[in-house]
């Protein structure tokens, strides 16, 4: 497990910057701090452990359209994936191949990105939060284990809220370059309040696009995201086709929350994987490590693994290096009691 060293708090170099601006517009966000109780229901859908199937996220019956559906596929221990802001559910296509022998994908698709209709709505991932955590009741209810969730980006955020809102829902997280509070790393000394502005010009700004101008103004950014460029027209399609007033929301809401105090909740093993490809020395890659573990320093079981080779998308850019950390963090995880079958 790893404990963060001391460094004094310094100014990113601009390229890192511009990373983190990028990554802000095209896959993260983040859930509101306050982890209130799961209103949402359960729906009746089956998750048979051989199911192949997409279902609908639970929600109560007075709440907006579902704000996620979840597609299963494979067999064995079940692992939540989640994507980043305006992601396909397509960019765990490689995990789910490499993964489905043994365990159950619980894979994500948002509302309003990549081609899913929006749901539209005020908090929007307040919504997205307790669907999740009501799809894992939902999993417990039907005999199914606790599962581990793995999320990008925006899906690492979530996993923490999750995972910090319901201590005993997840048998463990893994973030991949997701962080509690995405603003503190280009700036250690943000809040909510001081970027407060800045979200909201956002979430303006974002209404107003079009999803052709959307794709125009995410495709200059891609280039610092993705070491393999050959993802990047399919990453321009997924932001074609999502919804721009929804991810504005997303962002915003991202960029007012610090779940930093709530991960410190956290019970199960968490697995932070710090994208450092884009870090000119080893100098920069060092701090920028030890940003993402001053943020998870209060998990009590907790671990930092720097992927030295591949951007912000590290599934997509070392596929290798992802699969191998994940195979071997999902064994030291212990499998937790499966819930009463009903």
């Amino acid at each position: 497990m790893s404990t963060p060293s001391s460094s004094p708090v310094v100014v990113l170099p601009r390229g890192l910057a511009r990373r983190a601006l990028a990554a802000a517009i095209v896959a993260v966000a983040a859930v509101p701090l306050a982890c209130t109780r799961v209103t949402a229901q359960p729906s009746p859908s089956s998750l048979a452990p051989t199911a192949s199937t997409v279902r609908n996220a639970p929600m109560a019956a007075e709440a907006a359209p579902a704000p996620f559906t979840v597609r299963v596929v494979g067999t064995g221990r079940p692992v939540l994936l989640i994507p980043g802001l305006m992601s396909g559910p397509d960019v765990w296509d490689a995990s789910v191949a490499h993964l489905k022998a043994g365990h159950q994908l619980h894979v994500v698709h948002l509302a309003g990105f990549a081609g899913a209709p929006a749901a539209p709505g005020a908090d929007f991932l307040d919504r997205v939060r307790d669907g999740l955590l009501a799809y894992v009741a939902d999993m417990r209810a039907r005999g199914l284990e606790r599962p581990v969730i793995v999320g990008h980006s925006l899906g690492g955020f979530l996993a923490y809220a999750v995972a910090s809102a319901q201590p005993d829902a997840v048998a463990g997280v893994v973030a991949v370059d997701g962080l509690p509070f995405f603003a503190a790393l280009g700036d250690p000394a943000a809040t909510p309040e001081s970027v407060g502005p800045t979200a909201a010009a956002m979430r303006g700004m974002f209404a107003g696009l079009s999803p052709e101008q959307l794709a125009a103004q995410t495709r200059p950014g891609l280039p610092t995201l993705m070491r393999d460029t050959a993802n990047v027209a399919r990453a321009v399609e997924w932001a074609r086709t999502s919804d721009p007033a929804t991810v504005g929301q997303a962002m915003a809401e991202m960029l007012t929350t610090d779940l930093r105090p709530a991960v410190a909740a956290i019970r199960a093993p968490v697995l932070q994987i710090v994208a450092a490809g884009s870090a000119p020395t080893a100098e920069v890659r060092a701090m920028l490590r030890d940003r993402y573990a001053a943020q998870v320093a209060s998990v009590p079981r907790h671990e930092v693994i720097v992927a030295e080779r591949a951007y912000h998308f590290v599934m997509l850019d070392d596929p290798a290096f992802f699969h191998a950390t994940l195979d071997a963090f999902l064994s030291r995880v212990p499998a937790p009691a499966a819930g009463p079958a009903r």
